[in-house]
């Protein structure tokens, strides 16, 4: 298989003009939402539904969550809630991810040209890309763009 591309974006500080533009613009055929919840979130064109709605309706995009990819409750409010250290849930958040063998459960096609999503405006300190960089370095034909 040629190199897969991977593409993460957040929607935090984006309107909804923006972040539809930023995948209308590359050739992205899913967005895999990888957030633990994706009903309450404040941007309304985030919420499951409507954001189903306008990756189809707007860009021609499909539309899947894979909660699978998302970090448990636990280690989530420990770094939110609790203002925890990066460092420890970057190590939590790894581990998750060989605990749940997501590199074997997951077909590496479904990633070509997905984008990840989740609420970090910036990857750096977001779990999107600590799911990239784990899927680059078990796959390792893995391109990553953020968006």
């Amino acid at each position: 298989m040629n190199k897969i591309k991977i593409y993460t974006i957040g929607f935090t500080k984006k309107g909804a003009e923006t972040f539809f533009g930023l995948l209308q613009d590359h050739p992205i055929k899913r967005v895999i939402d990888i957030r633990l919840n994706n009903v309450s979130q404040l941007a309304g064109f985030s919420k499951r539904d409507d954001l189903e709605y306008f990756l189809k309706e707007l860009c021609s995009i499909a539309y899947i969550h894979l909660p699978e990819l998302a970090p448990t409750k636990d280690i989530l409010d420990e770094y939110k809630k609790n203002k925890g250290d990066w460092s420890v849930y970057e190590t939590q958040f790894n581990q998750l991810m060989v605990d749940r063998n997501v590199e074997t459960d997951f077909s590496p096609e479904l990633f070509d040209h997905a984008c990840l999503l989740c609420s970090e405006h910036e990857p750096e300190n977001c779990h999107r890309r600590l799911v990239a960089e784990y899927l680059q370095e078990k796959w390792g034909n893995v391109e990553i763009i953020h968006l």
